[in-house]
């Protein structure tokens, strides 16, 4: 783990200058906590991820499941963006995606999305139908709707990463089949495998049009789109539904067989601030959720590490949010409980009341629950120090 230098030449340029420049973080209790001691789960990730950087010959595969912080995709793209520097050439694959634009909802920010035509949709906040690992469903009957993923990000920087992909597995439902549209003539169709449909793609790209096709009756619901590759590398996944408390998660019917799809080797939870949008905050049930999640988790992968971000200080109607320290102390009991690890966001950016000094940096917004671009890029790079100073 000691030849991860680019890694380690990050943090110790990058991570000082932060601390001079934003004072109010905590940059000193900026660390992974394992509250129930070493875990092996994690110690597995260190050396594939140790494995990948220095021989190239691995694959890793994250998954990041929150609400709107993960939705917004700032967060999860700069945190993807740091690995990615880790070593040249190791993208594996852009992962889950899901054309966000079928519900007229904000697609995140590291790629974009189109659609026309008519799509019904439902998002795990309350499901009308069965959805999966995405927390979202478009469905389709009308065989003139589209739906376009395009890698190319909202926001288009000079020496942009560029994600391709030539493998493409649709999850999802129906009596219709899905398929993909090269052009106005070419059509692709994806050999079934229960409620899979995989693609093997004519050539790299960066964008699909997905259909559906035209004989039959009835209707096909997306649940989630996975691209890949065929080269070993490091794949960023990211599931984010806008408003999606711990038991929003659950209402996904078909959530543990899409995480089939993805297999991570870590799973970050991000999941908590919407459990305490209310009046009242109940820790066991919050517990609770969590440990069924987990047990989806490790049923897909027995060997999975598991990573609780915590969640910021936010405020509401009545002010500061007075649960933010419950949630805390449940992640930390969580973590404890099944030897898993804990970063403490809360603590990090400065605790109590911490938001609105954020906001007067310009790094949060007027809500005092949402961070701006620059907040969470921060936050992403925090949360990626912690994570590296594990693999010294």
């Amino acid at each position: 783990m000691k030849r991860l230098l680019p890694a380690l030449f990050f943090l110790l340029t990058v991570f000082p200058l932060q601390g001079r420049r934003y004072p109010f973080v905590r940059v000193e209790r900026n660390e992974i906590q394992f509250p129930g001691g070493p875990s092996a789960e994690y110690a597995l990730f260190q050396r594939k991820l140790d494995s990948l950087v220095s021989f190239g010959s691995a694959d890793v595969r994250i998954l990041h499941i929150g609400g709107s912080h993960v939705q917004g995709g700032t967060w999860t793209d700069r945190l993807r963006k740091n690995f990615l520097a880790l070593r040249y050439g190791m993208d594996g694959g852009r992962g889950l995606v899901f054309p966000f634009a079928t519900a007229s909802t904000n697609t995140p920010a590291g790629y974009s999305s189109s659609a026309t035509g008519n799509w019904e949709t439902t998002r795990c906040l309350r499901p009308d139908r069965a959805i999966g690992l995405a927390g979202i469903g478009a469905t389709a009957a009308d065989t003139s709707a589209r739906a376009v993923i395009d890698l190319l990000p909202r926001e288009v920087h000079v020496m942009q990463q560029r994600y391709v992909f030539n493998r493409v597995t649709l999850m999802g439902y129906g009596d219709r089949e899905p398929v993909l549209l090269l052009s106005k003539k070419d059509t692709l169709w994806g050999r079934q495998e229960g409620a899979l449909w995989k693609f093997n793609m004519p050539a790299y790209t960066d964008w699909i049009q997905i259909g559906v096709s035209a004989s039959g009756s009835g209707s096909f619901t997306l649940e989630g789109v996975y691209l890949d590759k065929t080269a070993h590398g490091l794949t960023y996944s990211e599931a984010g539904i806008n408003g999606a408390s711990t038991t929003s998660w659950l209402k996904c019917d078909h959530w543990e067989d899409n995480l089939r799809v993805v297999k991570p080797d870590l799973v970050l939870f991000s999941i908590g601030i919407n459990d305490i949008q209310g009046t009242e905050f109940n820790a066991e049930r919050f517990k609770s959720n969590y440990r069924e999640l987990i047990r989806m988790v490790r049923r897909v992968n027995p060997n999975c590490a598991i990573l609780f971000t915590g969640i910021n200080d936010s405020s509401n109607r009545y002010g500061v949010n007075q649960h933010t320290e419950e949630v805390e102390k449940a992640f930390a009991e969580l973590a404890g409980e099944i030897r898993c690890a804990f970063w403490d966001m809360y603590d990090v950016m400065g605790g109590y009341g911490s938001m609105s000094v954020w906001y007067a940096a310009g790094l949060a917004q007027g809500d005092e629950v949402h961070f701006t671009p620059d907040g969470y890029r921060l936050v992403g790079d925090l949360l990626f120090d912690a994570i590296m100073k594990t693999m010294q």
